[in-house]
């Protein structure tokens, strides 16, 4: 439809794997087809067949939060927000014993210090990760 154009890159890459991109205005949208790998995990599960170790939750307990710096193939530094009503979600709705393992996970994970504004984005997503509108709802926290 009008004002909802898309562009959609295909790639056909070596070991049968193939790659869809979908570019909209906004974002873009990845479909990647492959054998499963060795060890692998990610966002989409880790290709063992069993869908109950594949929610959100037992993926950031796997995987965590955030790529690890060193593990990062792409240029440049991501954008990580973590505002003050963020701050305030976390203090008020995340439980202790989820944020303080979470915070040293993600502080281990990033080489950061746990006060560092992206490890507290991280633990935010550890908190909260299986809550597609927590960042939404922290907005709340005014």
């Amino acid at each position: 439809p009008e004002g909802n154009e898309k562009r959609i890159v295909h790639m056909d890459l070596p070991l049968g794997v193939r790659v869809e991109v979908f570019q909209w205005n906004n974002f873009v949208d990845v479909t990647i087809e492959m054998s499963p790998q060795p060890g692998q995990d990610g966002v989409c599960g880790n290709a063992n067949g069993d869908q109950s170790d594949d929610t959100t939750s037992s993926i950031l307990a796997r995987i965590g939060a955030r790529v690890r710096p060193r593990d990062n193939i792409l240029s440049g530094k991501p954008f990580i927000a973590f505002t003050p009503q963020m701050k305030k979600m976390l203090e008020a709705e995340c439980s202790p014993d989820v944020r303080a393992p979470g915070q040293a996970a993600c502080a281990t994970s990033l080489g950061l210090p746990g006060d560092h504004e992206e490890v507290q984005a991280c633990t935010f997503d550890m908190c909260f990760g299986q809550n597609v509108r927590a960042r939404s709802h922290a907005k709340t926290y005014a």
